[in-house]
């Protein structure tokens, strides 16, 4: 499974959040509707939702239910949680990339306009 790409919507790093979005993201591969899980699982639909937005935490009980349903060993969730966090530590601690500025050398005699060369 690939990391997340969009880090910026998990929130303030939450673990709820991690967890949430691997389950969601794990359920959608999976072609399954979150009414689907919800039924497999025995978690009411409006609970589940909010487990997969981050908004509420699931006890070990739940997970396991949640796990079952979607055939994911919870050990390979917690995989896919801790690589999700780390991939949005290292993202946090990344240095600003280095941005090039050209100079407008257009008045210069041997400067070659851009514009007028195409």
């Amino acid at each position: 499974m690939k990391p997340l790409k969009n880090q910026e919507t998990l929130g303030e790093g939450l673990l709820r959040s991690h967890i949430g979005a691997t389950l969601r993201r794990v359920r959608v591969a999976r072609g399954q509707t979150l009414r689907q899980l919800s039924r497999e699982a025995s978690v009411s639909l409006g609970y589940l939702s909010e487990i997969e937005r981050g908004q509420k935490e699931a006890s070990s009980e739940l997970l396991a239910a949640i796990c079952a349903a979607l055939a994911l060993p919870i050990s390979q969730l917690l995989v896919e949680v801790s690589r999700s966090l780390q991939v949005q530590r290292s993202s946090a601690n990344a240095r600003p990339s280095l941005a090039i500025v050209a100079r407008d050398n257009t008045s210069a005699p041997e400067a070659v306009n851009i514009e007028d060369a195409a």
